[in-house]
């Protein structure tokens, strides 16, 4: 299966979000997702009354924002690779901006369950400007509604990213300065941004980072490298389950797996017999090993991942996040005092 990646632009209103997703659009190629926010009938009553009509114009934004990237996402990255023009996230920083009590938490209610739906992007662009730069460029475009903006509000809204997006890991994150950057106008300006998005996907690291334990001495710990989290494959499992009308059942769930656990046994038996009959010929245990391990490992490969996707299907049995539990399990390994044998 091809592997098309799904990039979102962030940043702050005025940064240059849609300007740079049309570029990448043409450059990468990729289809092109854009935000359709013109479509919020409280826009410009809250730019003009944000205390008073922050929570409808939060609302309909989100669900105009998981209505567009829930039906547009998936079918696209089955063909082709997407740039998308804001990040699903970001609409809970807006909320926190904006909403604050039992609005607030009847916002998190409804952003919680339907975020659980959207896929996860390969790369997040995230474009920062200075509050002169983006004031001067939210002029420049002359939006009616945006007339009234507020410059307290853009600097605060600044804040807020730098603040999401530190703490920001679901996905990796490539920060670009554009004070000074006319990527429009100006060519090497533009093929220096582009680079750095090519740069940031080229070979593996346009999946998402998975942690691992690096090789190494005995200063070697957790690091980060380029695969895909396991909630995006938590997720697949879930949408499979429902296409094909699969039996999503706890117990049923766990026996499958046994049974693949035993077929893995099976596969690492015939190895061992193998490796024993090798061993005359090679007269190395090691070589012996290898040969019968290559002979094997089509037929070995196949059955961990059968016994993977029942793992994942017990974890979305009983609602648990495996990656979160892998990792909080493996970060009291790490400073676990293991007993010497």
């Amino acid at each position: 299966m091809v592997f098309h990646p799904y990039i979102a632009i962030e940043g702050a209103i005025g940064v240059g979000k849609t300007t740079l997703a049309r570029i990448l659009g043409e450059v990468l190629p990729s289809e092109v997702l854009l935000e359709v926010f013109e479509e919020n009938p409280f826009l410009s009553d809250f730019y003009a009354d944000r205390q008073r009509y922050a929570f409808q114009t939060q609302i309909f934004f989100l669900l105009s924002r998981y209505r567009q990237q829930h039906k547009v996402i998936g079918k696209t990255l089955r063909h082709s690779a997407l740039v998308s023009d804001y990040l699903f996230a970001k609409d809970w920083l807006f909320a926190h901006l904006n909403l604050a009590g039992d609005e607030l938490a009847m916002y998190e209610r409804v952003h919680s369950i339907l975020g659980e739906q959207i896929p996860t992007p390969a790369l997040v662009v995230y474009l920062r400007a200075s509050t002169d730069a983006l004031m001067d460029r939210i002029r420049y475009r002359g939006r009616s509604y945006e007339r009234q903006m507020e410059r307290g509000y853009i600097e605060a809204l600044q804040v807020a990213y730098d603040r999401f997006f530190a703490e920001f890991d679901a996905a990796p994150v490539l920060a670009i300065d554009t004070d000074g950057a006319d990527i429009v106008n100006d060519l090497d300006a533009r093929a220096q941004v582009v680079g750095k998005v090519k740069a940031a996907l080229s070979g593996e690291s346009a999946q998402l980072p998975l942690l691992e334990i690096e090789e190494g001495g005995e200063d070697a710990g957790p690091a980060f490298s380029s695969r895909r989290r396991l909630a995006d494959f938590q997720r697949f499992h879930r949408a499979l389950d429902r296409e094909k009308g699969f039996i999503a059942d706890l117990f049923f769930d766990y026996i499958c797996l046994t049974e693949e656990v035993g077929e893995i046994g099976r596969v690492i038996k015939q190895t061992w017999r193998a490796q024993d009959a090798l061993l005359p010929q090679t007269g190395n245990r090691q070589e012996a090993m290898d040969r019968a391990l290559e002979g094997a490992k089509a037929n070995l490969q196949e059955e961990l991942a059968d016994a993977l996707a029942f793992l994942l299907k017990i974890a979305n049995d009983s609602g648990i996040d495996l990656e979160a539990a892998y990792l909080n399990k493996m970060d009291r390994n790490l400073t676990r005092a293991w007993p010497k044998t």
